[in-house]
């Protein structure tokens, strides 16, 4: 595929095959960004993704294209950009949404550290030297962004600074994302790229499946979350949206809760 300038911006979004993902790529796709889905081992999921964004798509220049790549294996992850350049040519934005949760959830007095080295690499490690190949993509591009800037979007969570001690190298991976979002927002300001964090709630997905009845309760009583719902990728792909369209120009190293409230400190 050309780079040709008339085509849509580019956006990856990773983790795109299913749950939020899923979710912020749709809402791309309406936004009128091409979008490059990836996935790991969900391939049939990422087809879908590509289905439903071609469903939502505003115009013939969108092109939504599945990347494969193991985000905790170096080799397997550097080979996205070689995807983007073939697939796409081009590359304007970056979603680090792919994460995942503390595998058996153990208590922290019990955690495993080949555990902890599992989310550590695929929440925080993956994610900072993605956003060195991108940025170095962008940097060296011979085109000018289709976006009024080239930006990258953190996906962190509420547990970057709420504690939960049965999922410690969660808390700590979501901490350290929120963190590069700053380095980064720094490093990469002399190459007017931007870069923030979207701060997601309680949000429906595989990670909260399992504890549904007990979320369903806390959201019902209204104390944690003023807004009193499940958040979702929709909810999270607006918030990309508005950032990608240009509507904060002047905005790097933010933080953006996306929690119905949950981050306000009442009496």
């Amino acid at each position: 595929m050309s780079s040709d300038s008339a085509d849509a911006p580019v956006v990856l979004v990773t983790g795109a095959g299913r749950g939020l993902g899923q979710g912020i790529a749709i809402e791309m796709a309406r936004s009128g960004l091409s979008v490059a889905i990836h996935y790991g081992s969900s391939k049939s999921g990422a087809i879908e993704t590509a289905e439903l964004c071609n469903k939502e798509s505003k115009n013939e220049n969108q092109y939504f294209e599945t990347v494969q790549a193991d985000l905790a294996n170096s080799n397997s992850r550097n080979s996205i950009i070689e995807q983007i350049k073939e697939k796409f040519g081009h590359i304007d934005a970056l979603i680090n949404n792919a994460g995942i949760t503390e595998p058996n959830r153990r208590d922290c007095l019990e955690a495993k550290e080949e555990d902890y080295d599992t989310v550590m690499t695929v929440n925080l490690k993956s994610p900072y030297f993605l956003t060195q190949a991108t940025a170095k993509m962008m940097i060296n591009q011979p085109n000018s962004p289709r976006l009024s800037h080239y930006q990258i979007i953190n996906i962190s969570s509420i547990s970057s600074d709420t504690v939960s001690v049965n999922r410690g190298a969660y808390c700590i991976s979501k901490a350290g994302l929120s963190m590069a979002t700053q380095v980064w927002a720094t490093r990469l300001a002399e190459h007017n790229i931007l870069v923030n964090d979207l701060r997601p709630g309680i949000m429906s997905s595989d990670m909260t499946a399992g504890a549904k009845d007990k979320y369903d309760k806390i959201l019902e009583q209204g104390d944690l979350v003023p807004l009193s719902r499940w958040g979702n990728g929709e909810d999270l792909g607006k918030a990309a949206s508005a950032l990608l369209l240009g509507h904060f120009p002047f905005t790097t190293g933010h933080v953006i809760p996306i929690d119905g409230g949950f981050h306000l400190k009442r009496l």
